[in-house]
């Protein structure tokens, strides 16, 4: 064992980690580009993007010369009763982007806390109103973070049993598919009638945990235009769908009817520093205008607002202007749909599911354990070996790299999966 692993296993703790049991974690010391570069020498094509982040890949320069020069300026401030320049410009450039109706930025450090502060935004919205609504609806399969709001409007299986008797009380759909639509939505509009919901929340188009199950903007729109029917807000969780994983700079821009709120964070700051977004409405924003100082949002972070971290993202928003970005998230799609064409049909696979540079690879498991899946230790194992990161969550074996990964190291992980397919012992 390597010093570096020797003093990891003394005194780190893991997330998502069963320590007992799992095999030492891969050491990185290095990183550029799509390729991660271990401590013995190894290379690794970064194939996740570090947990869906590194949308430009790692290294950029030109986020890396922005958090330099903000850094001889300004590195940290109270953000409560304090301004600065780069938080401001950030929102001024976010708000241009985004729907018009979405007009106020609150900051926060990262995805799970941006849709708690979308939860208490909503929560509150209506309680300064003097008005009972108090329900949530969600999705089946959902995941929206690991703060316990977050944790509650999410599925109530695998991780949560421990803490399930601290969640509040939300109302799920079944995930949409093309058969259920009517169905789904008639549920919903007998929920909606009761006038008890404060909100709606959705990852839109994509659950990411989930498996990277998709579903269609038709349906998204139909559901968010019966929930404003009914006076319901809607909040779509961008977390992991923004930054251009769908196609589009955003889900929501596949959508006809828009958010109420929209939570923001990973690829923001080009997946090199911790920030969350919580973008609203002015007539959200408008209903914490009060002489009372208790319907004000009291909500904060010791970093919220952090210059660096801004930095960051406006040297992202740079590079989401060039269109060098979007061209190389059309050529990752294209090949991601020539290597769906390539591997269909085949008797290990449930399904092959794409949406932009998200692919997304159902294996058959006769187990039917889903996320908890051996297949998901095999094939990580299998693909280390191949020179590829590549974490399945569960029976689902998923890409979505940095828009800088060539052709070429996507063959290499397009050939790694269909030969770790090829492993699988699967009876017709």
């Amino acid at each position: 064992m390597s010093d570096l692993l020797q003093r990891d296993s003394q005194f780190v703790w893991h997330p998502f980690t069963q320590m007992q049991t799992a095999p030492e974690p891969l050491p990185i010391v290095r990183a550029k580009d799509a390729v991660l570069y271990a401590a013995d020498g190894r290379e690794y094509i970064d194939c996740n993007s570090s947990w869906w982040v590194n949308v430009h890949g790692h290294g950029n320069e030109h986020i890396a010369k922005a958090i330099t020069q903000q850094l001889e300026t300004l590195d940290h401030i109270i953000f409560a009763g304090v301004t600065h320049p780069a938080a401001v410009e950030l929102s001024e450039r976010i708000v241009d982007i985004l729907p018009a109706n979405l007009t106020r930025v609150f900051f926060s450090d990262d995805g799970s806390t941006a849709v708690e502060v979308a939860l208490k935004m909503v929560f509150q919205y209506w309680f300064n109103q003097d008005i009972s609504r108090h329900r949530m609806l969600a999705l089946d399969g959902a995941y929206h973070g690991d703060t316990f709001g977050a944790m509650s409007v999410g599925q109530r299986d695998y991780f949560n049993a421990p803490f399930e008797k601290f969640f509040f009380d939300v109302d799920f759909l079944d995930f949409p598919v093309e058969s259920n639509h009517t169905h789904l939505l008639s549920q919903a509009e007998v929920l909606f009638s009761t006038n008890e919901f404060a909100a709606l929340i959705v990852e839109p188009l994509v659950q990411g945990s989930a498996g990277m199950r998709m579903y269609s903007p038709t349906f998204l729109d139909a559901l968010t235009t019966l929930a404003h029917k009914h006076g319901v807000l809607v909040i779509f969780d961008e977390v992991m769908t923004g930054w251009g994983r769908t196609g589009t700079l955003f889900a929501l821009d596949q959508c006809v009817e828009k958010p109420d709120i929209v939570c923001l964070s990973k690829g923001l700051t080009g997946g090199v520093l911790p920030l969350g977004l919580t973008v609203a409405s002015d007539e959200i924003y408008t209903a914490f205008l009060s002489e009372e100082k208790v319907k004000a949002l009291l909500h904060g972070h010791s970093f919220t607002g952090n210059p660096l971290c801004c930095a960051a993202a406006l040297a992202n928003l740079d590079l989401f202007a060039h269109p060098m970005t979007f061209e190389n998230m059309a050529r990752i799609a294209h090949q991601h749909a020539l290597f769906i064409g390539e591997l269909m049909p085949h008797s290990g696979v449930v399904e092959a599911r794409q949406l932009g540079t998200i692919l997304a690879i159902e294996l058959k498991d006769p187990t039917d354990r889903a996320y908890f899946s051996n297949i998901r230790d095999v094939a990580y194992a299998f693909f280390l070996e191949r020179g590829l990161l590549i974490r399945p969550c569960g029976n689902v074996v998923f890409l979505n790299p940095p828009y800088c990964t060539s052709n070429a190291q996507l063959d290499q992980a397009y050939q790694a999966i269909h030969d770790f397919i090829e492993t699988l012992s699967i009876p017709d």
